[in-house]
């Protein structure tokens, strides 16, 4: 009796959401919510980041002093630094955004 509730209940909140009734809409909303929540966090953890680094540089002058391999030290953190940054902080919204997804759909076929 409680597998044919649930799997009822399956197909209903399948339904709900293909047919884009006021339920299923909702679970949409909240995804697209978690979603864009998601990317607003690691949007300013990007940004945050990366104006670190001219104050840094401001509030420390002898920073822009030092060189590493003939390469001043501000050009090197900018430039190999800056990026790797950012395709970390992209992977993770990938895996994270994926991991949202993977809720819904549990949540859905569940």
């Amino acid at each position: 009796m409680l597998a044919q509730r649930r799997g009822a209940r399956m197909v209903r909140t399948r339904v709900e959401v293909q047919e884009q009734t006021e339920v299923g809409e909702a679970m949409v909303r909240g995804l697209v919510r978690a979603q864009l929540g998601l990317a607003a966090r690691l949007s300013l953890v990007a940004v945050c980041l990366l104006c670190a680094l001219p104050l840094l540089f401001h509030f420390v002058p002898r920073l822009t002093d030092l060189t590493v391999l003939g390469i001043r030290l501000p050009w090197l953190l900018l430039g190999f630094v800056g990026y790797p940054l950012l395709l970390g902080i992209g992977g993770l919204y990938v895996r994270l955004a994926e991991r949202n997804e993977q809720d819904f759909t549990d949540l859905v076929d569940d």
